[in-house]
């Protein structure tokens, strides 16, 4: 008996097992791509869950689409990444095999046990309780200051949102963590939103390129970040895991290998995703005037309304798995070392699994995929909430009667969402 039928994967209702065109799987991924697919993908999801649980992809492994099979793969304890080994395997050399791939596949989210387990324990609980208690202050000021501009360019027209305030705040505060130079930040958000290229679905060679060359300036920057902090070792995070690397690797250039993985891995987490999580939630609540203004009224209700966010538009849409064995989900055999791509953005809309589930609702109190799951659940979860919180409650406090001025736009991916720009002006 396979370990997911243990689990309890495999006991999933099936779907009744219908011929999937693979040209109308081709029409939903390149229609989400589009101007129209990106503003509402709500209608394309459920497109693609009406072809079954589980859909074939027409360029190899499958497609999961309900909430059910998603939650329980990312919670499974045999159900793998995509790591180095993986990738190294693979014939599409030219998507998997780049140095942008290969930098990838030796960060935390693509480490598979027991090397996850290894350098999951050497990060340690980096965002407890005092450690975000001890930032809040410094977020909080940061979220006025940025508001200050906002306002004042409010005063003028339809101000952006995303460049003052989103792209802004994620960058400032994983930076004065890390103790990178403030004049080094733009430079850093600029790479990250290059980078990403290369996790996502079917990037064009053009975007490969510029994934490549973000990803040889970010193993340079970081690289000498980390011979830096062992030369003048200080009170921040990159000279703490030194110090637990050098007590349990004797190889010194593997410690620091880890260590520079590690740092890359916080920046490009905290910001492509936080990012999204600022300014969706926002925009959602804009488009909600009515949740609005009862959520000015009952502040308290802020975490419910930012998981209620992340349900409705989480920053990830789209998490890669692979099969330990052969495994069959929902009657549909998947053969071991196979991908399967989990939609979460189709998995949040999955009326088995929530009532009224395009209508977006503070007060549901959702369940969500948008942190991940399992082993793998989202290092800075409680950072990024942390940053919605401060923006949030400084924004019902300071700011009454925005809304949006103009159409939001959003960059052309499937897995990583982001909100380009999003226009508000205040009334």
């Amino acid at each position: 008996m396979s370990d997911l039928r243990k689990e309890g994967v495999a006991l999933q209702p099936a779907l009744a097992a219908a011929p999937v065109d693979r040209r109308s799987v081709v029409s939903v991924f390149s229609r989400l791509r589009t101007a129209d697919g990106q503003s509402n993908p709500l209608l394309l999801y459920a497109k693609l869950r009406a072809m079954g649980d589980v859909v074939p992809a027409p360029w190899g492994g499958h497609l999961v689409t309900s909430y059910g099979l998603c939650h329980q793969l990312l919670r499974s304890r045999s159900w793998r990444v995509p790591d180095s080994a993986w990738r190294a395997r693979q014939d599409d050399a030219a998507r998997w095999n780049t140095s942008a791939s290969r930098q990838m596949g030796g960060t935390l989210p693509m480490l598979n046990p027991p090397d996850h387990t290894r350098v999951r324990r050497s990060v340690g609980n980096v965002f407890d309780r005092n450690s975000l208690a001890g930032m809040r202050t410094s977020v909080e000021r940061t979220t006025h200051r940025l508001l200050d501009r906002f306002e004042e360019e409010l005063a003028y027209g339809p101000a952006d949102f995303c460049a003052l305030v989103s792209e802004e705040l994620p960058i400032i505060t994983i930076g004065e963590w890390l103790q990178i130079p403030r004049a080094d930040h733009a430079f850093l958000r600029s790479l990250t939103h290059d980078q990403v290229y290369t996790q996502e679905l079917f990037p064009t060679p053009s975007q490969l390129a510029l994934s490549e060359e973000s990803s040889r300036q970010l193993h340079e920057y970081f690289t000498a970040l980390v011979k830096e902090r062992r030369r003048r070792p200080g009170n921040d995070p990159v000279s703490a895991w030194l110090r637990v690397w050098d007590a349990q690797e004797p190889d010194r250039e593997a410690a620091d290998g880890a260590v520079y993985s590690l740092a890359l891995f916080m920046l490009l987490a905290a910001l492509e995703t936080t990012s999204h999580v600022l300014s969706g939630t926002v925009r959602l609540l804009l488009e909600h005037p009515r949740q609005l203004n009862w959520l000015r009224v009952h502040p308290e209700q802020l975490p419910d309304a930012i998981d209620e966010a992340l349900r409705y538009d989480a920053p990830i849409h789209m998490i890669s798995r692979v099969a330990p064995e052969e495994t069959e989900l929902a009657g549909v055999t998947v053969r071991k070392n196979e991908m399967v791509q989990l939609m979460a953005g189709a998995a949040h809309h999955d009326p088995a699994h929530y009532a009224a589930p395009e209508t977006f609702d503070i007060r549901r109190r959702p369940a969500h995929l948008g942190f991940g799951g399992g082993i793998h659940f989202c290092l800075g979860n409680a950072l990024a909430r942390m940053e919605a919180d401060c923006l949030l409650t400084a924004l019902l406090e300071r700011l009454p009667g925005l809304r949006i001025g103009g159409s939001p736009r959003w960059e052309p991916r499937v897995a990583f969402r982001r909100l380009i720009t999003l226009p508000v002006v205040r009334v």
